[in-house]
């Protein structure tokens, strides 16, 4: 009967559960505020650059559903021409029944299919520019870095743009096209439904497009059931997300530490805080699965009486021979038509919920971001720690103060400038995070006061305690970050070799994981051979030899000092017998306890301190 004609139904959850409550709809409500600034965040894709490739395909899809919607209300009216011709015995009338519908289904065919493509070329390009957003930000200015200090509830960043991006775009376009053709097909449809259905007599009084009301009416205690039998959802779906994006952080914290924890023996221990994750994620599954199951006694019961109230409806004027059989079909599947546009929103309320919670968690990583750059002047009247070009071929600490999470460090001497060629160790009392000036350095702490001022035009190198081994071959490693230059075998075998690694020059174009192939050691003593071989104006180093012993440790300072005498090193590490491989040093010494910089909760109010959280602390402490 009803021919394929639910146009209404083309963006309907493809799960097997129809209906949902409206208390969660309620609770949706009250969380707008959270939903507005994602909306405000993916409307750039309307108005930026990519505004005219937007508009296209949003005219495409609106083009689509005006097709598809035409395509159904023909068929609702070839219900009536093919169940007349039946009813009549009409030979002739059922042939071109039949050559109508194969036309119709052809045009039904191609308008679905273009739907889909406009659609999905959409989701896929909106889903492109907010990704490309995200990305931008996080990246930006090392805010990827500065993320991981602050105490904040945007936790899991890449679950949030790679997965939860793509969620809320692709249930944003299902669900906004969704309520349009709802729309449409409800002003369609009941124009047919009450002129097809005509008046009712009903003790002695007419009722005027009596379906239109049946049908009103319907929805409305359909609608009641579920308001009366469900309970709050999008709660219970951000709870599960959640879950589900810390146990997937679980799995790759392991990964990411296979070898520590390997040998400290802390299998079981990990196994038994997986399984925990594992069953607070399975717990809160549960209570979906819950909700869901009540919801079906309601939708099933609809499924079965859905099809045959129209029918009930229209069956007296059709037995009185006030209406044919095919006014009959036309009207029913009308009625259907407009009952499943007027419980759209109720049927869907598992997807608003899914909606509400993926854009909730984007919204949450945008505000994260914004909170950390409003951060940089809330710990210090003067604001964040400025960095600038030198005025000439030297490093200049101007006025500068470092803020941390239990205090504050300077430069013992107050302003401090360093020489072109010269080698300078940075020191302090044990426990101070002398790394932090390194950090600072390099964009990764604002938090503090004053300037950092470096020349402009010379190369820079940074060797952080952990150096970073990018995905493919060794090479490729040695010539990370300037991949596009040129190697020769003979510098690298020769570097290779006076860094102690000439055990891995066969293996020089093996495309390995060499992050997990190489020791703590063989991973520094790489870091050093690619520094000499890059020979930048300017090395920034942070104890680059703690995982060595005091021999590797001599040698690569030798190597330093003899092969870039024209580099300018800045050194901060606290390990004996470095000093004379230095011209001299500059101390760092502690102003006085101070609020912990960058710490803000999800509302934007200061955290509990950087000591709580790992990144953190782990500038605090001292290298080896």
């Amino acid at each position: 009967m009803r021919a394929k004609t639910d146009s209404a139904t083309k963006f309907s959850s493809a799960m097997p559960w129809r209906g949902a409550s409206m208390l969660d709809l309620l609770e949706a409500k009250s969380r707008a505020g959270k939903v507005r600034p994602f909306l405000r965040l993916a409307a750039g894709y309307w108005t930026g650059t990519a505004r005219l490739r937007a508009w296209l395909l949003a005219m495409s899809v609106l083009a689509m559903i005006i097709a598809n919607l035409a395509t159904a209300l023909a068929v609702n009216r070839w219900n009536k021409l093919f169940f007349d011709a039946i009813e009549q015995k009409q030979t002739r009338s059922f042939i071109l029944a039949i050559f109508l519908i194969l036309m119709l289904a052809a045009l039904s065919a191609a308008f679905s299919a273009g739907l889909l493509h406009a659609r999905m070329r959409l989701q896929v390009r909106w889903r492109q520019w907010l990704t490309q957003t995200l990305i931008g930000r996080w990246l930006a200015d090392r805010r990827f870095y500065q993320l991981t200090i602050v105490s904040t509830a945007a936790d899991n960043p890449e679950a949030r743009i790679a997965e939860d991006t793509r969620l809320a775009i692709e249930l944003l376009v299902d669900l906004s096209l969704g309520i349009l053709n709802a729309i449409l097909a409800a002003v369609s449809f009941v124009s047919v439904l009450w002129v097809v259905g005509g008046p009712q007599v009903v003790a002695g009084y007419s009722i005027p497009g009596h379906m239109v009301f049946a049908c009103a009416i319907y929805s409305a205690l359909t609608t009641f059931c579920m308001l009366g039998l469900g309970r709050p959802l999008i709660r219970r779906v951000e709870a599960k997300a959640a879950a589900e994006a810390q146990l997937r952080y679980e799995l790759t914290r392991i990964k990411d530490n296979a070898e520590t924890i390997a040998l400290s023996g802390g299998d079981a221990e990990e196994r038994e805080r997986l399984e925990v994750k594992l069953s607070d994620a399975v717990h809160r599954w549960f209570g979906v699965i819950a909700w869901q199951r009540r919801m079906m006694w309601v939708n099933g019961a609809n499924l079965v009486l859905a099809p045959v109230i129209p029918l009930l409806l229209g069956a007296p004027k059709y037995l009185s021979g006030d209406m044919s059989l095919g006014s009959l079909v036309q009207a029913a599947t009308a009625f259907l038509q407009v009952q499943l546009a007027l419980n759209w929103l109720a049927d869907n309320a598992p997807r608003l919920a899914d909606w509400f919670a993926s854009s909730h968690r984007v919204t949450q990583l945008s505000d994260a971001l914004d909170r950390l750059e409003a951060s940089f002047g809330q710990f210090d009247p003067v604001g964040a720690i400025r960095l600038a070009s030198s005025p000439d071929d030297r490093v200049h600490f101007r006025r500068l103060t470092i803020s941390l999470h239990d205090g504050a460090l300077s430069l013992a001497d107050g302003d401090a400038v360093i020489l072109p060629r010269e080698k300078v160790l940075i020191t302090g009392e044990p426990g101070d995070a002398r790394g932090a000036l390194i950090h600072a350095m390099a964009g990764l702490w604002p938090w503090g006061s004053g300037e950092i001022l470096t020349p402009q035009g010379k190369s820079l190198a940074f060797m952080p305690q952990r150096p970073y081994l990018p995905l493919g071959t060794l090479r490729a490693a040695l010539k990370y970050p300037r991949t596009d230059r040129d190697i020769a075998d003979e510098s690298a075998r020769d570097m290779l070799t006076r860094c102690g690694l000439e055990h891995l020059i066969p293996d020089i174009d093996a495309d390995r994981h060499w992050a997990g192939v190489l020791s703590d050691s063989e991973q520094q003593r790489l870091a050093f051979a690619r520094v000499l071989i890059h020979r930048p104006d300017i090395l920034i180093m942070d104890r680059p030899t703690s995982a060595m012993d005091e021999l590797s440790q001599f040698k690569m300072m030798e190597l330093i000092r003899d092969l870039l005498p024209d580099t300018m090193v800045i050194h901060a590490a606290h390990r004996s017998g470095l000093e004379r491989f230095h011209d001299r040093k500059i101390r760092l010494v502690r102003k006085g306890p101070a609020t912990s910089p960058g710490t803000t909760t999800s509302d934007g109010s200061p955290g509990r301190g950087l000591a709580n959280r790992p990144a953190a602390s782990a500038l605090g402490q001292t290298g080896h």
